[in-house]
């Protein structure tokens, strides 16, 4: 599991004004927050946490809070982070504060591990869950979810019940929702014709 040290301040008020007024200084307000602890209010440096979710874990990266002494040494993820719409900076943040020894929910990317049969005869594969949750310890959380597509044909599905778990995780779910997908250009095609003659017919109608 990826870690880094991310030095903070403590935010001794809240409120847009006091927000507005640490964005101006080239800072981020952020919050941590945590099972049996207050909600601290912090400020951090952007380029600071941008260099420390930049690993191949992103944002399950274990970071080490340094330099506010209310929450030094507390070990945290970065579960949200708000950006400008128009400018793409950092607007504010928010890190939970983790347990080492306690089990959490993390979003892990689905990454395909091959080219699938149905692809090499002109389908698309297609991947309705870029990210799956896994439940495990804070320092077993796997980088991706990698899973084997080659001997997918055109019209097979995988489902979430389909994926092997990483070892020690869990892989949660209430229903067995398709992750992956294999199409063919035959179906798209035939779907656009019953669009169109759908549209010709429903103008037809509204001409008489």
């Amino acid at each position: 599991m990826a870690k880094a040290e991310l030095n903070v301040e403590i935010r001794e008020n809240a409120g847009k004004g006091v927000a507005r007024k640490l964005r101006a200084e080239g800072k981020v307000p952020a919050v941590v927050y945590g099972k049996g602890m207050e909600p601290t209010t912090i400020s951090v440096e952007p380029k600071a946490l941008e260099a420390a979710v930049n690993t191949d874990a992103g944002w399950n990266t274990l970071l080490t809070l340094k330099g506010a002494p209310a929450v030094d040494g507390k070990v945290v993820v970065l579960k949200d982070l708000e950006l400008h719409p128009l400018r793409r900076d950092m607007v504010c943040a928010d890190f939970h504060a983790i347990d080492l020894q306690e089990k959490g929910s993390f979003m892990v990317p689905v990454v395909t591990v091959g080219k699938s049969a149905g692809e090499k005869e002109g389908g698309s594969l297609q991947i309705i869950r870029k990210e799956l949750e896994v439940i495990c310890l804070p320092t077993a959380v796997p980088q991706a979810i990698e899973i084997n597509v080659e001997a997918l044909n055109i019209g097979d599905v995988v489902h979430i019940e389909d994926v092997a778990a990483p070892e020690g995780a869990e892989l949660p779910h209430d229903v067995n929702f398709t992750v992956i997908t294999v199409k063919g250009h035959k179906e798209e095609v035939e779907d656009t014709e019953e669009g169109e003659e759908g549209v010709e017919a429903a103008e037809e109608a509204a001409a008489e």
